[in-house]
């Protein structure tokens, strides 16, 4: 593992452990070139996945950007950093699983998609936005009514009376 700080391929592992969900080990290293101390992360990976782009162009898929796009539509709404990383998780697995090697970037949206929806409303439709290309406010009117038709799904708000 080469040192963030010093670039040095020269390092240790001082400990390991798995984190909770024995999804991932934590390793604490040191530079033996200048006793810099990390963390690094290491996780399964099944195969290596490549993005079919809508534009024809692959690219090697990367778990941090899916990861880096839930959080943004999850920006201050009150979802648990971990619920986050295991749908997360729960997405990565699902995509390995179907035994493709390569996926389009659209079956990636639409998983993310039906995962927020479960997850957080406000997410879901943050992220319908930008994946749908909303150009007018009927583009979320028509999400949000289909959002509000689901039954125990979220009810209409009311303004309050003045």
């Amino acid at each position: 593992m080469r040192c963030p700080n010093c670039a040095s391929l020269d390092t240790q592992v001082k400990d390991s452990r798995p984190t909770e969900d024995s999804s991932v080990i934590r390793r604490r290293r040191v530079c033996l070139a200048c006793n810099f101390r990390f963390t690094t992360f290491e996780r399964v990976q099944l195969r290596e996945l490549v993005v079919m782009k809508r534009n024809s162009r692959r690219v090697p898929f990367d778990r941090d950007k899916l990861l880096r796009s839930v959080q943004i539509s999850l920006r201050k709404r009150p979802v648990a950093p971990d619920r986050i990383d295991a749908v997360v998780s729960k997405i990565v697995r699902e995509l390995e699983s179907q035994g493709e090697a390569e996926i389009s970037s659209e079956t990636i949206g639409e998983m993310v998609m039906e995962n927020l929806r479960e997850l957080d409303d406000v997410a879901y439709v943050r992220f319908a936005s930008v994946y749908r290309n909303f150009r007018e406010a009927k583009d979320f009117k028509a999400v949000l009514d289909e959002l509000s038709g689901e039954e125990g799904g979220p009810q209409p708000v009311v303004p309050a009376p003045k």
